[in-house]
């Protein structure tokens, strides 16, 4: 009886590592293809057309890829700036810059829990539950595995794949080919998706004529599109901008 049951949990052992090999080379096939293929669509854009296409309104979508050549080089520039200073050296993963989002995230989880115990211990009659604000330290070809392959729920094995697949990008495609991918991809608004999309949605021009600021503006949406996408010519917006707009003479493109 101990046999058969030792039996079976070697046997469901490696079937579940037969399937996460299978997942892994299901990736990497993906992957190699995007080296002469563009992507049509992502794990995000796809979760987030169901999201809409079940939505009470009607919303409009929007996205048009374009080859490298014919996006602004501001605009490289300034997400480079703004999301990934170093995204011309590193191998996929920034370590410190990880390390140092962890820290800021457990100091921001502290003081949320110290805010909501105290409004339970006065009993505070519509305290609301207070969020912590956390950030992200990944790096923009972390932020392109993470659209390209994988949900957004935030626990370790997701993390985990997010990892290989970071290093499959890298191993795989090139520098300028995950910045073109990322830039026709990332999402800059409800429904509008990739840098054609944004520059004619926001500045009415086609992403080959975005100027320096036009650019830095669109690079201060990318952590939460859909809220600066009500108010993109906020104080916030518009002074974020200004330093990335500065910044941006020093920035190495790939």
């Amino acid at each position: 009886m101990m046999r058969s049951v030792a039996r079976f949990a070697w046997r469901l052992v490696a079937l579940l590592l037969l399937g996460a090999l299978a997942l892994q080379l299901y990736f990497l096939l993906r992957i190699a293809l995007m080296t002469v293929v563009d992507p049509q669509s992502s794990a995000f854009q796809r979760s987030e057309a169901w999201r809409l296409l079940n939505a009470p309104q009607r919303w409009h979508w929007s996205q048009q890829w374009l080859p490298a050549a014919s996006l602004s080089p501001q605009l490289a520039r300034a997400v480079i700036a703004s999301e990934d200073a170093g995204f011309a050296d590193h191998s996929g993963v920034e370590w410190d810059a990880l390390e140092r989002a962890w820290e800021r995230n457990q100091r921001a989880e502290l003081r949320a829990d110290r805010v909501n115990l105290r409004a339970l211990r006065h009993s505070a009659v519509g305290a609301k539950h207070v969020e912590p604000k956390l950030i992200g330290g990944s790096t923009i070809t972390q932020q392109l595995a993470k659209n390209l392959f994988l949900s957004g729920e935030r626990h370790w094995p997701r993390k985990v794949q997010e990892f290989v697949i970071t290093l499959m990008l890298e191993a795989l495609l090139t520098k300028q080919r995950i910045l073109e991918i990322y830039l026709n991809n990332v999402e800059w608004g409800e429904g509008v998706f990739g840098a054609e999309a944004a520059a004619r949605h926001y500045f009415r021009v086609g992403a080959r004529q975005l100027g320096a600021m036009q650019a830095a503006r669109l690079a201060v949406m990318l952590p939460a599109p859909k809220r600066f996408e009500k108010r993109p010519d906020s104080p916030y917006v518009s002074g974020r901008a200004a330093v990335i707009a500065a910044r941006m003479a020093d920035v190495e493109l790939p």
